[in-house]
């Protein structure tokens, strides 16, 4: 079983400079940069009757895409959200997605609740956003819309991520600690301002659970490649021109050079980019999506309301604890 990953923040800085990334992975599965740069690109692919709206609250809507990520620290119940370990489910050579019911409830029926929370829940999840921001749609609840929006694209992003599909999520099965932020978090921080994020229009997802359990196919489709491929990499490189010490916050953290970042990258093809653009075209659909199975509501009506205070103190209380859990740590937490 997956261990609680929450319980990697108390990893000393000791074990940090042997382990390199292991806090950084419990950053978010696209890191932060990545997170809000995915929920700020996906606006731009809406229609003109949906633009104005996200466009007025595009920084909240990037700030708090990382807002899940945090959830952790208070909801035990929010770490499954993020991933599904499907190869757990590879009984026997069998296809685990012919195996696993796309399907909540029959999913449950033949696994158990239990079960498929301890080996990850991602594509369920979106779908309850995914309904959840219909509902708030069509009461033209403002922070209902904005809240669920900005948790669907971080649940959405998860789900394009490679190593959120495997139970070897961060190489521990095959000695390749730390792949798991290298490439979700280092190459973004590093490549990402040159990306293309011209993805196109959002376009209507007839079968939203379907779509997710799409998007977790493709990305289990690349795990393979990742892990070979940075193998290959990291068998071509002396360790010493593989690593650096950067600072951040008030330490410094071991983490890979960017000309060993730069050669992984280049290896993959560009990899990151499309499994980026695709979470970018992704959850511009879903938001599209939800706003038509909501009835194509006039969201000109909303424009000029104001988050309110109530949603604002949510924030505050969920960054509290978030400063909180980094004291407790006694470190920075790499953001």
């Amino acid at each position: 079983m997956r261990p609680p990953r929450i319980a990697l923040l108390a990893v000393p800085l000791a074990v940090l400079i042997a382990w390199p990334f292991a806090l950084a992975e419990e950053a978010g599965s696209w890191g932060f940069y990545g997170h809000k740069r995915i929920n700020r690109m996906a606006c731009f692919t809406l229609p003109p009757a949906m633009f104005p709206f996200f466009k007025r609250h595009i920084d909240l809507i990037s700030d708090h895409a990382v807002d899940p990520d945090r959830r952790r620290y208070a909801d035990p119940e929010e770490a499954a959200r993020h991933y599904i370990d499907i190869d757990h489910y590879a009984r026997g050579g069998q296809d685990p997605f012919a195996v696993m019911p796309e399907r909540w409830e029959e999913a449950v029926a033949k696994f158990t609740e239990d079960t498929l929370k301890a080996y990850g829940i991602v594509p369920w999840q979106v779908e309850r956003s995914y309904g959840r921001l219909v509902n708030a749609f069509q009461r033209g609840d403002v922070d209902r819309i904005l809240r669920n929006a900005t948790d669907l694209g971080h649940y959405v992003a998860d789900a394009h991520v490679p190593l959120h599909t495997t139970e070897n999520y961060n190489g521990q099965l095959t000695g390749q600690h730390g792949i798991h932020a290298f490439w979700e978090s280092r190459i973004p921080e590093l490549s990402a301002e040159n990306y293309d994020h011209l993805v196109g229009r959002a376009r209507y997802l007839a079968a939203p659970l379907r779509a997710a359990w799409d998007a977790v196919r493709d990305s289990h489709a690349a795990v393979d490649s990742v892990l070979a491929i940075e193998r290959a990499v990291d068998e071509a490189w002396p360790d010493d021109r593989q690593y650096v010490v950067e600072d951040r916050g008030r330490t410094g953290m071991r983490t890979y050079s960017r000309e060993y970042t730069a050669a992984y990258e280049a290896a993959m093809g560009g990899m990151v980019e499309r499994r980026m653009n695709a979470s970018i075209i992704a959850l511009g659909s879903f938001w599209y999506s939800a706003w038509v199975d909501a009835g194509q509501p006039d969201l000109e009506r909303l424009e000029q309301k104001e988050v309110s205070d109530s949603l604002k103190r949510v924030f505050a209380a969920e960054e509290e604890q978030f400063r909180q859990a980094r004291q407790a740590m006694g470190r920075d937490h790499p953001e």
